[in-house]
């Protein structure tokens, strides 16, 4: 069973910065892709981030520039620093990994609980 838990949520002014880590465990052989997404109250979830196993990233158009997704492939960890936080970032911040338990079994997206941040003076 492998499991991915996030912290680093809580309540920030506009303007600030805040931290999320997320780090998997259990049997774990190779997480292939690592990411973030949000969900935003009334909104459906949405991609933030990835990143991939060489450290090569993406992201989607309203985080470039203010957050930065990297990774502990030693660790089995990604994180995620977000700077220059809006009221609109405000949601539920979920990780997420791609994990192979063995070297012959397939990949499977496994995902975080959640954790919120919410931005608000």
């Amino acid at each position: 069973q492998v499991q991915l838990v996030e912290s680093g949520g809580g309540l920030v002014q506009p303007g600030g910065s805040l931290r999320l880590s997320c780090a998997a465990s259990g049997i774990i052989f190779n997480i292939n892709n690592m990411g973030w997404s949000r969900q935003a109250p009334g909104k459906e979830r949405e991609l933030v981030a990835i990143i991939s196993t060489d450290g090569s990233t993406n992201y989607a158009d309203s985080f470039k520039g203010r957050f930065a997704i990297s990774r502990d492939n030693a660790k089995n960890t990604v994180s995620l620093q977000m700077n220059s936080l809006k009221p609109e970032d405000t949601g539920v911040y979920y990780c997420y990994g791609t994990v192979q338990t063995t070297d012959t079994a397939a990949y499977v997206q496994v995902w975080g609980q959640g954790t919120l941040v919410t931005v608000s003076s």
